[in-house]
């Protein structure tokens, strides 16, 4: 998932590297950070790549599924909607934009109702079609979560669902 590429000029010119950070299935955007300034150490490059090497929203399917279950974060948030909707990218830009604020503490993953392997989530959530979109946390040791049916995907009801629940 990682890919970095490092930039260099000619022995008399100033020398610049760059570590970037690509985008994912569902990220359109990347991190780059400039190492040729003097305040990065190895610990800050590490520390660079740890929080941008999961996927600020990953797409819940069968080829993603078995790394899910063995993340290390055990607070789950799913965004469990159409994909085909027209309001899908204004949705998934908010759930995004949301996810920054719990990056490293909450895994956002999107799960997308009309896949046939996506069945059985929306049905262990007590949801029927009807009532998406919708979000529901869990957590992984106990299995405790919570359910939230929306109108609108908004930033503050994603924060305001995750904050509630981690109270």
């Amino acid at each position: 998932g990682i890919s970095m590429s490092a930039i260099s000029a000619s022995e008399e010119e100033r020398t610049a590297v760059t570590v970037v950070i690509f985008p994912f299935q569902v990220d359109n955007d990347w991190r780059d950070l400039d190492i040729n300034s003097k305040d990065v150490d190895a610990e800050k490059m590490t520390r660079f790549i740890r929080m941008n090497e999961l996927r600020l929203v990953t797409e819940y399917n069968p080829v993603t599924a078995v790394g899910v279950m063995q993340s290390s974060l055990q607070l789950h948030l799913l965004l469990i909607t159409d994909k085909m909707s027209p309001k899908h990218p204004q949705r998934i830009h908010s759930y995004r934009t949301a996810a920054e604020q719990f990056k490293g503490k909450i895994l956002f993953i999107l799960v997308d109702s009309n896949l046939k392997s996506n069945e059985h989530t929306v049905s262990y959530f007590k949801l029927k079609k009807s009532q998406l979109p919708a979000l529901a946390i869990f957590h992984t040791p106990d299995e405790e979560h919570d359910v939230l049916t929306l109108d609108e995907v908004s930033i503050k009801r994603i924060q305001d669902f995750c904050n509630n629940f981690l109270q």
